[in-house]
């Protein structure tokens, strides 16, 4: 199972005190939860199904030009050095739609990965944990276990499902 997460998890650990953002909204720190939500959700899934063969990884895709983009402003995407006034794509980080699903496949076919499992991955590679803001790397919040779990029962608990019920 792969779960698309993103650079934005560096934004936000899991806002235990307000995960439903219902005070303080921010679509930017909504964003960075719900992609840390994303990482952990691997983790836990991946613990609870690694005995089935059931192996779960969370991806990094990258930066890519797509409609997805829809909600955020030209004047933001201007800010942000992603393009210019005109709409011409400035920034040499963005990917191409085939470049961004390239980890993951990787992640869901790589013999490398046989027998792992709950890792975060990006440019068809185990990303390193960092805490730092460079272009790469998993901060260790959305890979933490405890987290994991927590949010994993917190989901069950909000939803009234639970797949694994009986594993917890």
């Amino acid at each position: 199972m792969i779960a698309v997460s993103s650079l934005g998890h560096r934004g936000s650990p899991i806002r235990w005190d307000d995960v439903q953002f219902t005070r303080d909204y921010d679509k930017w720190l909504a964003y960075a939860q719900s992609k840390t939500a994303n990482a952990l959700f691997a983790v836990q899934l991946d613990e609870f199904g690694a005995r089935d063969g059931l192996r779960a990884f969370s991806v990094q895709p990258g930066k890519i030009s797509t409609p997805l983009a829809l909600h955020i402003t030209h004047a933001e995407m201007v800010a942000a050095g992603w393009i210019d006034e005109q709409g011409t794509l400035l920034d040499p980080t963005f990917k191409t739609p085939e470049q961004g699903t390239a980890t993951q496949v990787w992640a869901a076919t790589s013999p490398l990965l046989a027998g792992l499992g709950g890792l975060y991955c990006e440019d068809c590679d185990v990303a390193r944990a960092t805490t730092g803001d460079a272009d790469a790397g998993v901060h260790p919040h959305a890979i933490d276990p405890e987290q994991a779990e927590r949010l994993w029962k917190l989901s069950a608990e909000l939803t009234g499902v639970d797949a694994f019920a009986s594993r917890v």
